[in-house]
C-alpha cells in the first residue's frame, strides 16, 4: 500500500510562504464539484489559485495526497450526534441522512473513495463519533463495528447508485421528467410477459426522480435500523 499524506510527517511551511493547506483544499474542492475528477489537475488548480507549482506541491506533493485530504475533508460534514441528546437511533437516523446528503453535495466522491483507505483525523473522529453512537444500543463490542459498517454501506452504495443515476440523465441533456417518463414508457413496453414487473411500473406514476430516489433511500435506512434494533432486543 501507497504511504499516505497522514503518515508522513509535515515540515515547517517556509518563513515567506502564503498559501495554506486549507486555502488548496478550499479551492480543490470547488473545482471538483463542478468539474469532477476530470477537471481537477494540479495545474489547473495552481493557476486557480494563482501560484507557482512549487508552492503548491510543497503543500500537497501528489495528486494523490490532494484527493486523499479532499475525501477527510467531506467526511468533516458529516453530522454524528451524541447518543445522549438523540438517542441511538435517531442518531443513527441523523448520520444516515448527513452522509447522503455530503456525497450528493460532492458526487466525485464514489468514484475515489473506494480506492483508498480513510485514515485522515476527520475520517477517525467520524468513526470514533459512530461508534459512540452505536454503542450506546447495546451491541457487543463486534457487533458495535457491524452496526455501524452496516449503514455505511447501505447508504454509501444506494447514494453511489443515486449519483451514477443523476449524472446519466444529466449527459442525456433532457429534464429529469422527461428522462424518467421516457424510462417508464420503454420499461412499460418491454414487460408485457412479466406480470409483477408490469404491475411494478405502473405503480411508479411519480416522474419526479428526486422524490423517487429519496423514497427508496428512506425506506431502506428505516429498514435496516428496525432490523439492528430488533436485533439488540434478542
Amino acid at each position: 500500500m501507497r504511504e499516505t499524506i497522514w503518515s508522513r510527517q509535515r515540515s515547517a511551511a517556509p518563513a515567506r510562504e502564503t498559501l495554506s493547506r486549507e486555502q488548496i483544499v478550499k479551492t480543490a474542492m470547488e473545482i471538483l464539484d463542478s468539474e469532477g475528477v476530470g477537471g481537477l489537475s494540479m495545474r489547473k488548480l495552481a493557476a486557480r489559485l494563482g501560484s507557482g507549482a512549487t508552492s503548491l506541491y510543497w503543500h500537497v506533493p501528489t495528486k494523490d495526497d490532494l484527493v486523499d485530504l479532499l475525501i477527510d475533508q467531506v467526511w468533516a460534514e458529516i453530522d454524528v450526534p451524541e447518543p445522549e441528546l438523540a438517542g441511538w437511533r435517531s442518531g443513527a437516523l441523523l448520520f444516515g441522512h448527513s452522509l447522503r446528503s455530503a456525497v450528493l453535495r460532492h458526487p466525485w466522491l464514489p468514484e475515489v473513495m473506494y480506492t483508498r483507505p480513510s485514515i485522515g483525523p476527520n475520517a477517525m473522529s467520524l468513526g470514533e463519533r459512530g461508534l459512540v453512537l452505536f454503542g450506546a444500543a447495546g451491541f457487543t463490542p463486534r457487533e458495535v463495528d457491524l452496526a455501524m459498517g452496516s449503514v455505511m454501506s447501505y447508504v454509501l452504495g444506494t447514494v453511489s447508485a443515486e449519483v451514477a443515476t443523476r449524472e446519466m440523465v444529466r449527459k442525456s441533456g433532457r429534464s429529469e421528467e422527461s428522462w424518467v417518463s421516457e424510462l417508464l414508457e420503454q420499461a412499460q413496453s418491454v414487460a408485457t410477459d412479466y406480470p409483477q414487473m408490469q404491475e411494478s411500473v405502473r405503480r411508479r406514476t411519480s416522474v419526479n426522480l428526486d422524490s423517487e430516489l429519496t423514497e427508496n433511500f428512506v425506506f431502506g435506512l428505516d429498514a435496516l435500523l428496525d432490523g439492528l434494533q430488533a436485533r439488540v432486543k434478542k
